[in-house]
């Protein structure tokens, strides 16, 4: 069945066209536009591409925050016949702009107010882009080459008043396998690749998706993850259209800080019925839900304490909430979250229902915090070479384990092989193998990593995982991360690092390393804030400081080893044994973390290499070892 991303758009202007579609912040309120207006502005952004000779299969970028004119821009192009290639606002122009723009032969370019200055350091360097469209910035402020998206558009209504039958053609005769995006990895292991997504790549990902999730067309969400994310197109905002539902765009500040600050804001005036998220947010949303709670004293913050520990021995996996001698809690738990959780609900909004957690691994502990105060956080799984959805936990009884990465979608087809290539049976670790309409097309301009990731259908993840006997599938993180003992014996570090991240007060990040070395090492960043609390707290001054906060950390690293707090939940052998402290935090500036603000493995262990060397050293066995000292004496001075 032919069923093109425009074919999906006019289906649901037909059935919802007077519908509110967007909604963007202006004049102090969000204003809506209707999925009918949304299609006759996409069209003139179209028809204004085609007077510009764009082509069918021309490459366009997008650079620029999420608002309407992303959204109507990216289908324009669609209607056009041409390529998207979404671009991250957090690349840098001197290396990871410049190479995507070249390896895609992008010819024309959105790009918003803020993120222009970066285009024009680099435009004299890119010989197949022969336009630039700006919005947010007035007429008489461009440079030769650039236009307004209002002048795009005007341009659009006259092609369209000449060349209306042949510019619908363009659009109605896209086929299922022409090609939607070019969306780039972030490189977390390896350099960027393109991943070529076709239009039935996206149109089947989201039948796939609402075979394990509704949403109701009276439901909005606001998107608060970049729009150039696969995750976000797919769930951000396809859905949305195929299920008639509203989307609404965070407010856009003046810096990348200010619109940052601004999504608790729109959280309450939107009143999203579900939000995006990924483990990064997570943890923000959760410290922000218990320093509001700290500041109203010490009685509601062990109330609120007490009411958590309630809730996880009645929720227990969230499989089986309320089985057994579990449900006498149910009028308790009914009653905190009468008195407690319901005020914290009214900080997003009132009608938050869920969030769907995508990226990296969510902890199972906070998986449990959100569902206590009845807001689920629903992990699920995906890559973009899926399009990316693969399989997620979902808020229908049955659904939702935590720890797990949920119910596969449907249809789709799973292996999970071992090194030879074998099938295992259930229960049994090893390489994540899918087959289904949401598998890409390839890597464009790479033949090689291609044939190395599709084999006859099937969708190579570099994923390690197993399926559960209760038909639940269980992502244990990347083959590239993995730890490796001196004796070649194998595993994955991220269910640890999320763990201690997540239960320590005093570790922000945390890489786990053992690349065939005679025990496994911890790189640590510390948390600034909570160190220096805790140290004023003891009363530790001067220079003793550094060693103390060295310990303390140590202390948190030491309770998941024999004997400790949290001594069973993973194998000891695996725990670190040394600690290595950093003297500064993963970050996007550095290279560290990605936009997605997953940690760059390979990056980290070339950026700390001498710290990393030095673990492994007799001196550096000791947590207060001079570099170590040295390194968090500089983090929280």
């Amino acid at each position: 069945m032919k069923r093109t991303i425009i074919d999906l758009f006019e289906e649901s202007v037909s059935k919802y066209g007077a519908k509110d579609f967007l909604l963007e912040k202006h004049n102090g309120r969000f204003e809506p536009t209707s999925y009918s207006t949304t299609k006759a502005e996409a069209l003139r952004t179209g028809a204004g591409l085609a007077s510009l000779g764009i082509e069918r299969n021309d490459r366009i970028s997008i650079l620029a925050e999420g608002c309407n004119n992303w959204i109507i821009s990216e289908l324009g192009l669609l209607y056009a016949g041409a390529i998207s290639v979404p671009l991250s606002i957090k690349l840098e122009e001197s290396n990871d702009l410049l190479f995507r723009l070249r390896h895609a032969d992008v010819k024309l370019i959105f790009v918003s107010k803020n993120q222009l200055p970066k285009v024009r350091r680099i435009v004299s360097e890119l010989s197949d882009l022969k336009h630039v469209v700006v919005w947010g910035v007035p007429k008489e402020e461009l440079l030769d080459g650039e236009i307004t998206l209002d002048e795009l558009k005007a341009r659009g209504d006259e092609y369209f008043a000449e060349h209306e039958a042949e510019f619908m053609a363009i659009g109605a005769d896209l086929k299922n396998d022409d090609i939607a995006t070019i969306t780039y990895t972030s490189g977390t292991t390896a350099d960027p690749k393109g991943v070529v997504l076709t239009h039935r790549n996206y149109t089947a990902n989201v039948e796939q998706a609402l075979s394990v999730m509704s949403i109701p067309s009276t439901w909005r969400t606001l998107i608060i993850l970049p729009l150039d994310h696969c995750f976000a197109h797919v769930v951000g905002f396809y859905i949305m259209i195929a299920c008639g539902a509203s989307v609404a765009t965070t407010e856009v500040g003046r810096t990348p800080m200010e619109t940052l600050k601004n999504i608790p804001i729109n959280i309450k005036e939107v009143r999203p019925h579900f939000l995006l998220s990924v483990p990064a947010l997570a943890k923000n949303f959760r410290k922000s839900i218990e320093t509001t709670i700290r500041k109203k004293g010490k009685t509601t913050e062990r109330l609120f304490k007490f009411a958590l520990k309630t809730s996880y021995a009645y929720q227990a996996d969230g499989y089986t909430k309320g089985h057994g001698m579990r449900w006498m809690l149910k009028p308790l738990v009914a009653l905190f979250d009468k008195i407690i959780y319901s005020k914290v609900r009214e900080a997003f909004g009132g009608d938050l229902q869920f969030f769907v957690g995508g990226g990296a691994l969510l902890d199972s502990e906070l998986q449990r915090f959100f569902y206590a105060i009845g807001i689920p956080m629903f992990q699920g799984y995906g890559l973009s070479e899926a399009t990316p959805v693969i399989s997620t936990n979902a808020p229908s009884k049955g659904n939702h384990r935590f720890g797990s990465s949920g119910r596969l979608v449907s249809p789709l087809e799973i292996k999970i092989l071992d090194d030879e290539g074998r099938e295992l049976p259930r229960g049994e670790k090893g390489e994540i193998v899918i087959k289904g309409e949401n598998v890409m097309a390839g890597y464009w301009k790479n033949p090689e990593s291609t044939a190395d990731t599709v084999r006859d259908g099937w969708l190579y993840t570099g994923d390690m995982g197993y399926m559960g006997k209760d038909n639940f599938l269980y992502v244990l993180g990347r083959f590239k991360s993995l730890l490796i003992s001196s004796d070649g014996e194998k595993y994955s570090p991220e269910g640890m690092e999320e763990a201690m991240v997540d239960k320590s007060p005093f570790i922000d990040q945390i890489m786990i390393y053992n690349n065939q070395n005679p025990y496994t090492i911890a790189l640590v960043v510390g948390s600034k804030e909570n160190l220096n609390r805790e140290l004023d707290a003891r009363g530790i001054k001067g220079d003793a400081r550094a060693k103390e906060a060295a310990q303390i950390i140590a202390a948190e690293v030491a309770k998941y080893r024999s004997g400790g707090a949290y001594a069973d939940e993973f194998p000891d052998r695996w725990v670190p044994a040394v600690v290595a402290l950093a003297d500064e935090a993963f970050t996007e500036q550095n290279g560290l973390v990605n936009s997605t603000m997953k940690v760059v493995r390979n990056k980290v262990e070339k950026h700390f290499a001498d710290a990393i060397a030095h673990a492994y050293t007799a001196e550096g066995k000791a947590i207060d070892n001079e570099r170590n000292l040295n390194s968090i004496a500089k983090l929280i001075g």
